[in-house]
């Protein structure tokens, strides 16, 4: 999908602004990973300069998930403010996670594997619908005794061991 790409090569050396709508098909064509649905929108500023363009990525809206636990779809909002660096090099790689070198004769930037990347990474772990974020996030089994008992009930094989707890 061209819808996602940029023409580098014709950007002059000051600061460009690009809006994307991200839907379904924009979902459709990653299908790689936990997000297969969406309804976004992404601010993407490029300041270019002689030997790296910055680039800033803003993105609101909202993806449909599905529950761990209920197995129920809802809707999870994301709001995204991700920023990469790319420097112009001899060869494509991966400097660090904000910065990725590009080759001098690159002419177009594919923008879109950024998106889907940072949208990925904002999905939580454990997706919980909406209605269970009222109740508690307690892990494992939870104990709990009383402390008063009534003597009545005690068997009387443990009223001598009760006893010897006593005399200390």
């Amino acid at each position: 999908m061209e819808t996602y790409r940029v023409n580098i090569q014709g950007l002059t050396n000051k600061i460009h602004h690009f809006d994307f709508d991200l839907g379904d098909a924009f979902f459709r064509k990653y299908r790689t990973g936990l997000v297969s649905e969406g309804n976004l929108t992404t601010k993407v500023t490029l300041n270019k300069h002689e030997t790296f363009i910055e680039s800033d990525f803003n993105i609101v809206g909202s993806v449909t998930l599905i529950c761990d636990r209920s197995l129920d779809q809802f809707e999870y909002p994301i709001e995204i403010d991700q920023k990469i660096i790319f420097k112009f090099g001899h060869e494509d790689s991966e400097i660090s996670e904000d910065v990725q070198m590009i080759n001098f004769n690159t002419e177009i930037l594919e923008l879109g594997q950024f998106m889907y990347e940072f949208i990925e990474l904002s999905v939580p772990m454990k997706k919980l619908h909406p209605r269970y974020n009222e109740e508690s996030d307690q892990e494992g089994i939870v104990y709990s005794s009383d402390t008063d008992e009534e003597t009545d009930n005690i068997d009387p094989r443990w009223e001598i061991l009760k006893n010897l707890k006593k005399n200390k």
